[in-house]
């Protein structure tokens, strides 16, 4: 505010409105744009140009050796039946690669954990080169 030769305050000066912002383009109400990782709609595959991205193809389904032969427990003491189900780094394998259900699996670890606390079943890869236990498989 300034104050006039008189001594009388003059009124603010109106400031002009600025410019209203430019707006999106206007799209059509029918068209609908799909959003990033709804996964909602199909994709359009190519219908002739395979040679994109080679089809997955899955091999016979993993079945669970405990329950085709009925097993009602799994015996820690016999470190020969585990071979299968630890790597050669000396690591539980996980079910997807050794096919069995979940609650063979469960028994399964606490077999191999109870085997490897009474030194039946080694913690270590290097205990495995020292002792020969499980041979690498190739």
């Amino acid at each position: 505010m300034s104050i006039d030769e008189e001594g009388t305050p003059e009124a603010p000066k109106p400031v002009a409105p600025s410019p209203p912002a430019p707006s999106p383009p206007a799209r059509a109400a029918f068209e609908e744009r799909p959003r990033p990782g709804a996964g909602g709609g199909r994709r359009e595959r190519p219908s002739d140009d395979d040679s994109e991205r080679p089809r997955r193809r899955f091999g016979r389904r993993k079945v669970c050796g405990f329950c085709v032969d009925k097993v009602r427990a799994i015996d820690y003491k016999d470190p020969s039946k585990f071979r299968r189900y630890v790597s050669d780094r000396a690591r539980i394998e996980p079910r997807r690669k050794t096919g069995t259900c979940a609650k063979h699996q469960r028994w399964l670890s606490v077999a191999l954990k109870r085997a490897r606390h009474l030194a039946l079943l080694p913690y270590t890869p290097g205990h495995i080169r020292l002792t020969g236990v499980f041979t690498p498989r190739r």
